[in-house]
């Protein structure tokens, strides 16, 4: 199989469990694979190696910040740029048709928009709005940053328009339940962190550098959470979003594992970040400070620092 010109970047920390599938499905594409560690105590950096992936490690922040350094550091020489999370892997027919269209596309297109689909305990979640979802994954290297915020950072073109290709590719976790909720437990902190720095504007991690070539899914979504979902009192909007995707969007023909999924997804963890912020701005009332102080205190959350992946 001829690769293409194209290299798949992956962020891994502890990643032992999928990194070699991860990289086995980039190789099927990519000319290069580069690795961007930070600082893993299992095994993850000897099996990358061993698959041949170019492996650095830098200091993790966040996931824009990780992935911005891996554009700007990685010597990427490659004509195209592909993120793939070390969850995730391609499709045989995403992979047959990245082959048969990649090197053919008007040089106006600078990004690429795939399917992603989610699998959660073995099942793939076709329903509750969460099949098919857009995301902006491959791009002309050098024609794309990354959004600097705290949590659902995503590509976005400076140059270029962006086409959407056909077929899917997997996102599928394969760690327990107890590693899943305790992995959005941090990802709730952070996602409060970023709603806050917005609502009081001390954060400049919410800038967005370019628009071009967002999925108009992307950009639909957030526009409705900027302007509904955020707006609805805290905890109520956590219990009418789950309403929402569970009998609106069907959701239950997800059947058990479907509903633990959208269950916890879409109702516990927006519940979640709903009772952080509603405790850290406590917290700022009860100290006299400000917010940002409180989350720099309690979380260590800033630019340079952060207590965990």
């Amino acid at each position: 199989m001829q690769s293409l010109d194209l290299t798949v970047v992956i962020l891994t920390y502890n990643e032992s469990l999928h990194i070699q599938r991860a990289i086995r499905s980039a190789w099927q594409v990519a000319k290069e694979v580069i690795i961007v560690d930070s600082f893993s105590t299992d095994n993850t950096i000897e099996l990358a190696t061993s698959q041949n992936a170019k492996v650095f490690q830098h200091p993790f922040v966040n996931q824009a910040q990780q992935f911005q350094w891996a554009m700007d550091n990685g010597g990427i020489t490659t004509g195209w740029t592909m993120r793939l999370d070390a969850d995730e892997y391609l499709t045989d027919e995403l992979i047959h048709e990245m082959e048969g269209r990649l090197s053919t596309l008007h040089q106006e297109t600078s990004g690429i928009v795939l399917k992603r689909q989610v699998h959660f305990m073995g099942q793939w979640i076709r329903h509750g709005g969460y099949y098919p979802i857009h995301l902006l994954r491959i791009w002309r290297t050098g024609h794309a940053v990354i959004e600097q915020r705290w949590m659902d950072e995503h590509i976005l073109l400076t140059r270029g328009t962006s086409i959407t290709f056909k077929h899917d590719f997997v996102d599928d976790n394969l760690n327990s339940l107890t590693w899943w909720t305790a992995k959005h437990n941090d990802y709730a902190t952070r996602e409060a962190v970023d709603i806050l720095s917005r609502k009081y504007s001390f954060q400049d991690s919410d800038l967005s550098t370019g628009t071009k070539g967002n999925a108009k899914q992307t950009t639909t979504k957030r526009w409705y959470k900027n302007n509904l979902y955020l707006r609805l009192p805290l905890f109520l909007r956590a219990f009418l979003y789950f309403q929402f995707r569970y009998w609106i969007k069907l959701g239950f023909l997800d059947g058990q594992r479907g509903l633990v999924w959208h269950f916890l997804q879409g109702f516990w963890y927006r519940f979640l970040v709903d009772a952080k912020i509603l405790q850290i701005e406590w917290w700022a009332k009860k100290e006299n400070k400000p917010v940002r102080n409180i989350i720099e205190e309690k979380y260590k959350l800033t630019r340079q620092n952060s207590k965990q992946h």
